[in-house]
């Protein structure tokens, strides 16, 4: 049994995932920031498939000085649930967005741009990949914006290129034990990402999506099928790669 863990797991992309895993038979450890009704429901879903476990499990990626205790659950988790000591497979996908242009930007929106996005999940990592399986696999969210220049967002733009660059200085640095470390960048999606901008300008769909060859914008399981299959072993001469997933977005 292959387990795998999903940060931001109680909706969007990371819901998506955390299901197309429990499809295909492997369990997951979910987290949750706010949502907590969300992510159990997520937990039930995942367990309709036969022989699949999952638990929700609370996550502030802007307080890292919170990642002891979160090991210390994940750990508790892996031995009453599967009794496991490790896991194998890690999807780093919690983040935050929303516009904020310069001559408006605080350092409060900048830190939390930051925290949840990058440095979050640096030292999320840092804790997490000690207990991996070796030969295990990590895919990073990052966005199409770190390529593109949409004002608004440079902070969260040229953060998402940070992480697109440290997944692969990781994917150097744990190929001895045979962890392969790719990342994935999301175009427009629909989901509630974003601070739920779609659901307060709905009006923003059809633009984005007449951006894109196909004439729609992506659905969370567009991505989801993508991660799931990257961190399968039919990928396993594949790694540090950003492939972005867009449909052809301002191509």
């Amino acid at each position: 049994m292959k387990i795998a863990i999903v940060t931001g797991g109680s909706n969007g992309i990371g819901k998506a995932t955390a299901l197309e895993f429990g499809k295909r038979g492997i369990s997951v450890i979910l987290t949750y920031n706010t949502y907590k009704d969300r992510a159990e429901a997520v937990v039930k879903e995942i367990e309709k498939n036969k022989g699949v476990r999952a638990v929700a499990l609370k996550l502030d990626l802007t307080q890292i000085s919170t990642f002891e205790g979160f090991v210390l659950e994940v750990k508790k988790s892996l031995k009453e649930i599967w009794n496991r000591t490790t896991f194998d497979y890690l999807v780093n996908n919690g983040g935050v967005g929303g516009p904020m242009m310069l001559t408006e930007m605080s350092e409060e929106y900048f830190d939390k741009i930051l925290n949840t996005n990058f440095k979050g999940p640096v030292f999320l990592t840092q804790h997490l990949v000690q207990f991996m399986n070796d030969a295990g696999a990590i895919v990073n969210t990052t966005s199409s914006s770190k390529n593109q220049s949409f004002p608004g967002y440079s902070a969260y733009g040229s953060l998402k290129a940070a992480f697109s660059t440290w997944t692969r200085y990781i994917a150097k640095e744990l190929a001895p034990r045979k962890i392969r470390v790719n990342a994935v960048s999301p175009g427009p999606t629909l989901s509630n990402f974003g601070d739920g901008v779609f659901d307060k300008h709905p009006e923003f769909i059809k633009p984005l999506a007449e951006q894109s060859v196909f004439g729609r914008i992506g659905q969370p399981e567009d991505l989801a099928k993508v991660i799931v299959n990257l961190l399968s072993d039919d990928f396993g001469w594949v790694t540090a790669q950003d492939i972005e997933v867009s449909g052809g977005h301002l191509l």
